[in-house]
């Protein structure tokens, strides 16, 4: 014969946890003086940016004329309409343009290669057709239906007016974009879709803001710093809500930028890095003199830094507050203490991650200086690397001062705010005795 259930009495344990059922939920709100602190702080902050927005909104970017050099070409759609194979040496493949750059004459190439018929299909010369010569060792081989982009040459001989320069990647590319947005909004749900939002966003002002301002010849560390500012408030208060948790968060966000800004100007200016040292560069210099490459290169570290550094702090954040509430006895020193804990196995993988991350983009570069058989400090020495070093340590000593520097600020708040916290999520307020021990009330 079964029992009836009898409710058990409430242990001495019973108060922690029920403070821990709640770490699990939204955090509780703070008091309304802490808020009024909190609102002091980030108002102006938040008002300092948009008029930073509004006296530095470009309009657009300037125009200029087009050099036909790189991505500073006029360029259309095309399709491959048929495919035949040849001997080169009928083709006089040595002086065919090839990916629309001309090859480097010789006296003819031996083997087969890839006649390829191409049909423009967007732009004024839509239905003209040209013959693309591809050879056998060309990195780049083209099928018969498949998409690819033409660059278009009005001051060339007709017949070399159209040229292959690429493929057409819009559907893979969409595709996978599709994907992504589908796994993050069904693990996420409503914080994967404003993290999206939020990703949309940030690209906006990145488009619309950030690089047409610097074009038009505002300095491009003021530029960023408004930028990355803006795309900081949208995307954590998006994401995470209008929190004092996330205020935290804000806070030591811009501390730690404004460490990497000032870290970053130091460094650059003082190992005389220009910024200018690829193609890329060389034709951004070249088309708008007054452009600042070393403070371009400036905005990318603060920029780049910025995405990593949300994580960091916002993480922290969490942390400090989920202690607290699973045990609110906690002072400001022992919730330190434990969330510095966590910081420091959050520190190890971050740095790592982000020294990869650079490590990974300049990977051909460091595999060319590996051929060269070049010294380790060579390498290092030269501008190139120097960049790319002086990026990685400045963004790496930001995230980890972001650490100390947000927990401390959360540990504050949460200590300050220690009866508003208690009273608000329903909890009867600790009362200490002589030991720092909790005594249970009488009920």
């Amino acid at each position: 014969m079964s029992l009836p259930s009898v409710p058990e009495p409430p242990s001495p344990h019973h108060g922690h946890t029920h403070g821990h059922t709640h770490a699990h939920g939204p955090a509780a709100p703070v008091s309304r003086h802490l808020r009024k602190v909190i609102a002091a702080v980030l108002i102006p902050f938040a008002a300092a940016v948009l008029t930073g927005l509004v006296a530095l909104w470009p309009g657009g970017a300037p125009p200029h004329e087009r050099t036909g050099v790189g991505f500073d070409r006029q360029t259309q759609q095309g399709k491959v309409v048929n495919v035949d194979t040849v001997d080169c040496k009928e083709v006089n493949a040595s002086q065919m343009p090839v990916g629309g750059e001309t090859a480097p004459q010789s006296s003819g190439r031996t083997g087969l290669c890839a006649k390829a018929t191409v049909e423009v299909t967007t732009g004024h010369d839509k239905g003209r057709r040209f013959v693309e010569v591809v050879q056998p060792d060309a990195p780049r081989q083209l099928r018969e239906g498949q998409g690819v982009v033409v660059a278009y040459a009005p001051d060339a001989p007709h017949d070399l007016q159209y040229s292959v320069t690429d493929v057409n990647r819009k559907f893979p590319m969409a595709l996978l974009a599709g994907i992504f947005a589908l796994v993050v909004v069904a693990v996420g749900r409503m914080r994967g879709v404003m993290a999206l939002v939020a990703l949309a966003v940030s690209f906006a002002v990145l488009t619309l803001f950030i690089l047409p301002a610097i074009l038009q010849g505002s300095n491009p560390l003021i530029v960023a710093v408004v930028g990355a500012s803006a795309i900081m408030l949208i995307a954590l208060y998006m994401c995470h809500g209008l929190t004092a948790r996330t205020s935290v968060a804000v806070v030591g966000t811009l501390i730690s930028l404004l460490l990497i800004g000032l870290l970053g100007s130091l460094f650059i200016g003082w190992a005389s890095l220009t910024g200018n040292t690829d193609d890329s560069t060389g034709l951004i210099h070249g088309l708008y003199p007054r452009i600042d490459m070393s403070g371009l290169l400036l905005a990318g570290v603060i920029i780049g830094s910025l995405g990593v550094l949300d994580d960091v702090t916002v993480t922290q954040t969490s942390a400090v507050w989920e202690l607290h509430q699973a045990n609110p006895t906690m002072g400001v020193r022992g919730l330190y203490r434990a969330g510095i804990r966590i910081g420091r196995d959050h520190i190890a993988s971050v740095v790592n991650t982000l020294v990869l991350a650079y490590a990974g983009a300049a990977l051909p570069l460091l595999l060319l200086f590996s051929i060269a058989r070049s010294s380790v400090g060579t390498v290092a020495n030269s501008e190139l690397v120097a960049e790319e070093i002086v990026r990685t340590l400045v963004g790496s000593i930001g995230l980890v001062a972001s650490v100390p520097v947000t927990t401390v600020l959360a540990a504050l708040v949460v200590s300050a705010d220690r009866t508003g916290l208690g009273a608000e999520a329903g909890a009867p307020a600790p009362v200490r005795t002589g030991k720092g021990r909790r005594r249970r009330t009488r009920q």
